[in-house]
């Protein structure tokens, strides 16, 4: 009811003159009126006078503010200045923006460009932290620690002898390593060599794990003993740490020469593809130096006395969570997983992960003392987890980040306080962000559009994928540097109007259902903000009758899961119908990949029983009743309906309410209006008022029969008497 039924926003043109009004012993002006009502979200009147055509705009103060209102109106203007001067050009290359936005768009909301140290690589500001503090403790694993001077001695050994190997400047080396000490001193060897690495990871399928040795060509493998049998067929030089200790120790332990400069390749890490085979994404020096020297601008030496280091380095959280400390003096604390923090002796003062982790870490023990500091990235974050978060009062800062592995980690920053709005905030240093639509024109502030990412910490592109590089690594259209370019994100974001991007989700999870266009991301954002709902998934799946419908996956926030009645209500305050799930399912925990995102392949398929609902369920006794469930059953492919549930809150929709329609029809036989079946949503009501109108039929109306024919004999009688003469009768 809260819209207008026909239509939501209107244009009027007032082209009729305004008469002149002569009144006797009056004077009359023409004076504007304002009632202070909106009678649509907004409409936009324009009259034709004398001066031109003058506009006036009325909006929803619901919907829309002044500022809001200001720039759409100045967006208009600009179109028709657009279209008048150059009636010819194709309506995309139409002007939108005023100067002034474009200016703020692409300049200065980019204007992010410091110095850094462009002519380093990363294990040279390792090597210059050492010299600063050699007898610090620079990484520690369960009883295990290691000095910047250890870990740099023993780095060294390992990388003399991969030279010895011809392990050079763009020679990759793959590391399948567990976590340990060696898995660090392996990372920085390769780097100290003039190398870069490939990770993979000991838990993927061999099949896997030959493909990314095979496709980045790798040259050498460093392992451990009990891994070598993933590599059945290698045709790389395998080196095991552990069974090769003898010989490494006996290599030089000072710094060595190599010929690595900060345009050389750094590491290359595999991400999953949309065509199911993994790309690699490759990363240089320089880049990753950027990111270095941006964290230290950030990042305070109390932030970083110790990073846990809990991400699989298959995933480029772990190159924060690595080379930041390490490149400042701080202590990289080494985990299996991030839900042993808890469990650490070593004191932990930030924690760098995704937010279903901390998630979980806040429902088992909370974050231990010693945390200040946590980074969360790689999922969207909600301001209910950030709340949670800070009442454990010893944390200081909550940081969300944002960042594709195509640009070095992270892309965009924002601090976020206790009583601040979630975003992904702006560009880190050196680097621009530009929302674009589909012909790479910006957009307005509070419009959607498509992230695109330009600026120092850009990777090459995918190893050995040139095709697929180009298209997503375009030519920079807003800079004239030679070689600028800009990443194709697949991410859709809003800028807000102090410069903060509100992230809005994938672009590829849009669908489409009975003719709507839906994002999930923004179901799911609605959903998360019932207090009742800790994680929520949104997914479009094919029912038994191969129909799309909106399965919404959902991990409670309390001991008492909330009933889909209420969730079903919450939702018909923020989003239209079409936009409300169909089915929710509970689970107890999201199924997650090994870098701690939803696995949304794991999803459940929604099974056939009747939902938590507020009403209780009551078996179907009349004949009607049972003919109405029975309907019911088939069509929502539910096993077990009350008479007082709800159809809507069962999955229903207006098309599936239609079908009911036309089966019940059929087999009373009889006409029955949807009107009505939309104003008796339950089997118990329906059929109250199907018995009293089949009652009315069968009972009522024979007795209105009976009688009027008794009525018309009365009266054939009378006529018959009165023509006797007996009028006593009457």
């Amino acid at each position: 009811m809260s819209y207008n039924p026909l239509f939501q926003v209107m244009f009027v043109l007032q082209n009729v003159p305004t008469p002149n009004l002569s009144l006797s012993d009056v004077s009359v002006t023409y004076e504007e009126g304002y009632n202070g009502t909106s009678k649509f979200d907004l409409t936009l009147f324009m009259e034709d006078s004398q001066q031109g055509l003058v506009a006036t705009c009325e909006y929803n103060t619901d919907l829309f503010n002044a500022d809001t209102i200001t720039r759409m109106l100045g967006h208009f203007q600009t179109l028709l200045e657009s279209i008048v001067s150059d009636p010819e050009q194709c309506i995309s290359d139409l002007q939108l923006l005023t100067p002034p936005e474009v200016r703020q768009l692409l300049i200065e909301w980019n204007d992010t460009k410091t110095d850094y140290p462009q002519d380093k690589c990363i294990h040279q500001l390792f090597e210059a932290q050492v010299e600063k503090t050699p007898s610090d403790i620079a990484v520690i694993f369960e009883n295990q620690q290691l000095t910047y001077q250890e870990l740099n001695s023993r780095a060294n050994q390992l990388a003399h002898y991969l030279q010895q190997l011809g392990v050079k400047p763009e020679t990759i080396v793959g590391v399948c390593m567990k976590r340990s000490p060696e898995m660090a001193i392996a990372l920085l060897a390769i780097l100290k060599a003039g190398g870069a690495y490939v990770p993979l990871d000991p838990a993927y399928p061999q099949e896997r794990l030959a493909f990314m040795l095979k496709d980045s060509q790798a040259k050498v493998l460093l392992t451990q003993t009990h891994l070598v049998e993933l590599f059945t067929k290698p045709n790389v030089h395998i080196v095991c740490i552990d069974r090769d200790a003898q010989l490494l120790n006996q290599q030089n332990t000072e710094n060595l020469f190599s010929e690595v400069k900060p345009h050389h390749l750094a590491y290359v890490i595999y991400t999953s593809g949309s065509t199911g085979v993994p790309k690699g994404v490759a990363i240089e020096h320089r880049s990753c130096v950027a990111l270095l020297t941006w964290s230290r601008e950030v990042f305070t030496d109390d932030d970083l006395t110790g990073v846990l280091a809990s991400t699989s380095i298959c995933f480029d959280l772990s190159v924060f969570e690595l080379f930041v400390p390490l490149s400042w003096g701080g202590t990289v604390i080494l985990v299996e997983n991030a839900l042993h923090l808890p469990s650490l002796t070593a004191e932990v003062s930030l924690v760098n992960t995704v937010p279903s982790i901390i998630a979980e870490l806040l429902q088992v023990d909370g974050l231990p003392p010693s945390v200040r500091t946590v980074n969360l990235a790689g999922e969207p974050l909600q301001n209910q987890l950030v709340q949670q978060i800070y009442q454990n009062h010893h944390i200081r800062k909550v940081f969300n980040l944002y960042g594709p592995s195509e640009d070095t980690t992270y892309s965009t920053f924002a601090q976020v306080n206790r009583d601040s709005n979630v975003t992904i905030g702006r560009p880190i240093t050196n680097t621009q962000i530009y929302l674009l639509d589909t012909k790479l024109q910006p957009i307005p502030i509070g419009v959607p559009g498509e992230i695109y990412i330009g600026g120092a910490g850009l990777a090459r592109g995918y190893l050995n994928r040139s095709e697929l590089t180009n298209q997503r690594f375009l030519t920079n259209p807003f800079s004239s540097r030679i070689k600028s370019e800009l990443y194709k994100t697949g991410d859709l974001a809003r800028y807000l109007p102090d410069g903060n991007l509100e992230y809005l989700g994938r672009a590829d999870h849009q669908v489409k259902i009975r003719g709507f266009r839906i994002e999930l991301g923004e179901i799911e954002n609605a959903l998360l903000k019932y207090s009742g709902v800790r994680e929520v998934v949104v997914l479009a799946r094919e029912d038994k009758a191969g129909e799309k419908q909106l399965v919404a996956y959902i991990v409670s926030s309390q001991s008492q899961i909330p009933t889909v009645s209420a969730l079903r209500n919450y939702l018909k305050e923020l989003l239209p119908d079409y936009m409300i799930p169909g089915v929710f399912t509970f689970l107890d925990t999201l199924p997650l990949l090994p870098n701690g995102k939803v696995d949304r392949r794991a999803l459940p398929v929604p099974d056939s029983l009747r939902p938590t609902l507020t009403t209780t369920y009551q078996v179907p006794q009349s004949q009607m009743e049972q003919q109405i469930a029975k309907l019911w059953q088939e069509v929502l492919h539910i096993e077990q309906v009350g008479i007082h549930d709800n159809f809507f809150d069962l999955g229903g929709h207006s098309l599936l309410m239609l079908k009911v329609n036309n089966k019940l029809r059929a087999i009373l036989q009889r006409d029955i209006s949807v009107v009505t079946m939309f104003q008796n949503p339950t089997i118990y009501s329906l059929a109250q008022y199907l018995s009293q109108a089949t009652e009315e039929k069968y009972i009522f109306e024979p007795m209105r029969d009976r009688a009027n024919k008794q009525i018309e004999a009365i009266n054939r009688q009378k006529q018959l008497l009165s023509k006797q003469g007996r009028k006593k009768y009457e």
